[in-house]
């Protein structure tokens, strides 16, 4: 199966360390380092990207790219390798969407 490498750029100037798909998380993060979202809605709670960043990467994970063979509901988060399932990523796009109107 292929990887799919999500490129994310902000439309802000970036500081010098841009902002990547990664959270800061309280407990378990080694020495404050960035751990990598694992689950749709930490990539929809994340603070810095925007939402349609958020919406293109949700949509690269709810993509076929992802999809586990043997197991056609879940998707493998490609830099994580965290299995989710398809309703969960398309739950949060929903989410997204939601907050845009709102």
């Amino acid at each position: 199966m292929d990887q799919v490498t999500v490129h994310l750029r902000t439309t802000q100037d970036p500081p010098a360390s841009s902002p990547t798909l990664k959270a800061r998380r309280g407990e378990g993060a080694s020495e404050g380092k960035p751990s990598p979202i694992q689950d749709p809605f930490g990539l929809v709670a994340h603070p810095v990207l925007d939402p349609s960043a958020k919406r293109a990467i949700l949509a690269s994970w709810a993509s076929d790219a992802c999809a586990v063979e043997s197991l056609p509901n879940w998707r493998k988060l490609p830099e994580t390798g965290a299995l989710v399932p398809l309703d969960d990523i398309l739950d949060a796009l929903r989410a997204l969407d939601s907050d845009a109107l709102h």
